[in-house]
């Protein structure tokens, strides 16, 4: 932490004094950037992007650069790692992912290889070159996604309105969906290690869909994952984020799971989060990303007024409820950051 020249987003991950609150965005290298499209079309598609050091660490610095956030997420995916386990699946414009041996029986899930960290090489190098390209200015955060997401993408074999498939794999076969996320949870256990091993300074858990559960599905199969992946870590300064989006129906379930940091959507209230965390962990969140379409007096007294209920205690890390969309303007994505910055000094 000590070579870190701006650790305001370390030190609010652990509840300790801020002179201000800091932000950073989820999806922050993104398409509404020109920069990052040109960088994007430059690597000719998606997974040749990910998989190219030289222009991931760019992208994951271009935020950095333009909008002066105060912590950056390195640039790659949440399917990353399952391309070693043997899942197969490219990136379609308009679709997103789509796999080509998803699960679709029992048997499948015994098909699936050992994960070995040399085969995402690449994701280490990209946390390497980014703290050398930004010379410690800001921590450096890496991330996975859950197990029941990625378990509900390998079962689907896309993305989807409401995982039909993957849940009634679920209700089906209950102990071979469990064995998938037990198995997930510990390629995710080395995943985070070899992030933090890289030079992480911070490691967050995207559970995109485990909002799709209903309270007792996600006590008995989203949440006890999530809780071992957490245990599994071997880390030192560096804090563990949990994001689950969706996650109104059950908070505090999630806050069972041994983070630092829960990052919420705009489905709950964050002076209700700050309650219920008590001080014993520290929230991230909970902008709703649409505001940035409205008028930028809208967007200062909606972030403000995120500001004002978590009040000038520490332990609040200010984002979106969800990532940046493609149409957004830069010009009002900055116009956030820079009144997140001036209305929360303390």
């Amino acid at each position: 932490m000590k070579d870190i020249k701006n650790d305001l987003f370390l030190r609010a991950c652990w509840r300790e004094p801020v002179e201000r609150t800091p932000i950073w965005l989820m999806r922050q290298a993104g398409r509404y950037m020109p920069e990052y499209r040109a960088l994007r079309e430059k690597a000719g598609g998606f997974v040749a992007f990910y998989k190219n050091v030289d222009l991931s660490v760019e992208a994951t610095i271009l935020p950095k650069r333009i909008l002066d956030i105060d912590a950056s997420i390195i640039f790659s995916d949440i399917l990353t790692p399952l391309e070693s386990i043997g899942m197969k699946f490219e990136f379609r414009e308009g679709e997103g992912p789509v796999f080509f041996n998803p699960i679709e029986k029992p048997d499948d899930i015994l098909k699936l290889k050992p994960f070995k960290k040399e085969d995402v090489y690449y994701v280490g190098e990209i946390i390497k070159g980014v703290n050398r390209a930004l010379n410690r200015e800001i921590p450096t955060i890496g991330f996975c996604g859950a197990p029941f997401t990625l378990a509900a993408y390998m079962i689907e074999g896309r993305t989807s309105r409401d995982f039909k498939k993957a849940k009634t794999f679920m209700y089906n076969h209950p102990d071979a969906f469990k064995e998938l996320l037990d198995k997930l949870a510990d390629m995710l256990i080395d995943y985070l290690n070899f992030q933090i091993e890289s030079g992480a300074d911070a490691v967050q858990i995207f559970d995109s869909w485990g909002g799709y559960l209903s309270p007792d599905d996600y006590r008995e199969f989203a949440l006890p994952p999530v809780k071992k992946i957490i245990k599994g870590l071997k880390r030192d300064y560096q804090p563990v984020i949990h994001f689950t989006k969706g996650v109104a129906g059950f908070f505090d379930d999630m806050i069972t799971s041994g983070a630092d940091v829960y990052g919420v959507d705009w489905m709950i209230d964050i002076g209700e989060v700050k309650k219920k965390l008590n001080g014993k962990a520290a929230a991230q969140g909970n902008l709703d990303p649409i505001v940035l379409y409205a008028e930028k007096e809208v967007i200062k007294e909606k972030a403000v007024q995120i500001l004002k209920k978590w009040g000038k205690d520490t332990g609040h890390i200010f984002n979106l409820g969800h990532g940046l969309m493609p149409d957004m303007e830069v010009e009002k994505v900055k116009y956030l950051v820079d009144v997140v910055k001036r209305e929360s000094v303390r």
